[in-house]
């Protein structure tokens, strides 16, 4: 197991070595220290190896994260400075000339999408509801069917706070909070931001949901699937593919995942933009709805996701890097 984290880090480093931008910095990263990455595999073994080696493989293993880290984080300063300097030396521009004026803003293409899907719910009959950021665990885990040793935590990646608090990883936390406060019939949308421990090309710490829940009597999944397609279609237009699958979620029975087709660089794949179902019965109990007499469904949609579809834009981080370049597209 040494030989091969030896082997990891020696590969690792040549490849940090050999990169010449930012951009394939950003990848090679994801690659390295990513869930998929050759690294996570080996702590994944550890559990597997004697009791008396762990320590050791442990300890190496995590050293050679810290290492690779430093020298992730050295590789791409040199790159910031190389850049600079090739700026600095190859710019012509004449500062001392006079400005042409202040240009005029924008809104941001994730406020864009936002207000475009709330304005398409809105008109649908859901009330916008809002929430605070940092949730007690009982909203966002418990009352949501989600028991402290549940193994839907995990998928979770959740940042922890003091006192039982979390920063919310959905905006489901609003729904509990509505149907708390008041009865049956509801029909609302939570748009907002939510966190969580992951990063990649299509994933984010922060990023923005919108949850919608519609709670009534007989209130059927034929509801809940023609709704989506309804709103589905008038977002996208005809030109995408859209499919249901059938998911797992604690807190919805049955549950879907829905998928769009996504057109980027003339290559066409599904991405995953959304997951629903009928609400739990649970739920239902947790928050003292009688679920005998009362049934609903609930859905939750990725913003960034859908103006990746929209835009055909391939990398979820370019919506926060305030590249003006970028930003000034929209």
């Amino acid at each position: 197991m040494i030989d091969i984290l030896n082997s990891i880090k020696t590969d690792s480093i040549s490849k940090i070595n050999d990169i010449d931008s930012l951009h394939e910095l950003d990848q090679l990263k994801s690659f390295l220290l990513g869930k998929k990455s050759p690294l996570m595999d080996v702590l994944k073994e550890i559990p597997k190896i004697p009791a008396q080696d762990r320590p050791i493989i442990g300890k190496q293993a995590n050293q050679l994260k810290e290492d690779l880290t430093n020298c992730l984080n050295q590789k791409k300063q040199e790159l910031i400075n190389k850049e600079r300097d090739h700026f600095l030396n190859n710019n012509q521009t004449d500062i001392s000339l006079p400005t042409s004026g202040l240009p005029s803003g924008t809104y941001h293409p994730i406020t864009t999408v936002t207000r475009l899907i709330c304005s398409i719910l809105n008109r649908y009959g859901y009330a916008i509801k809002q929430g605070p950021n940092i949730e007690s665990d009982f909203n966002n885990f418990e009352a949501l069917n989600i028991a402290p040793n549940h193994p839907a935590r995990d998928m979770h990646d959740t940042f922890y706070l003091k006192n039982k608090r979390v920063l919310r990883t959905h905006t489901s936390p609003v729904q509990i909070r509505t149907m708390l406060m008041q009865e049956p019939p509801i029909k609302i949308i939570a748009p907002g931001k939510v966190y969580r421990c992951d990063a990649d090309t299509s994933h984010s710490p922060v990023f923005h949901q919108i949850e919608g829940l519609f709670v009534d009597k007989h209130i059927t999944f034929a509801d809940l699937k023609g709704t989506l397609e309804a709103f589905l279609q008038e977002l996208f237009g005809k030109n995408h593919a859209i499919r249901f699958r059938s998911s797992y979620f604690p807190f919805t029975e049955p549950s879907v995942e829905i998928d769009v087709s996504y057109t980027v660089n003339g290559k066409t794949s599904w991405l995953e933009i959304m997951g629903a179902g009928m609400v739990q019965r649970n739920v239902f109990r947790h928050v003292s709805y009688d679920p005998d007499s009362y049934t609903g469904f609930a859905f939750g949609l990725g913003i960034e996701r859908i103006a990746m579809i929209l835009y055909e834009i391939d990398n979820i981080r370019l919506f926060y890097e305030n590249d003006h370049r970028f930003l000034s597209q929209f």
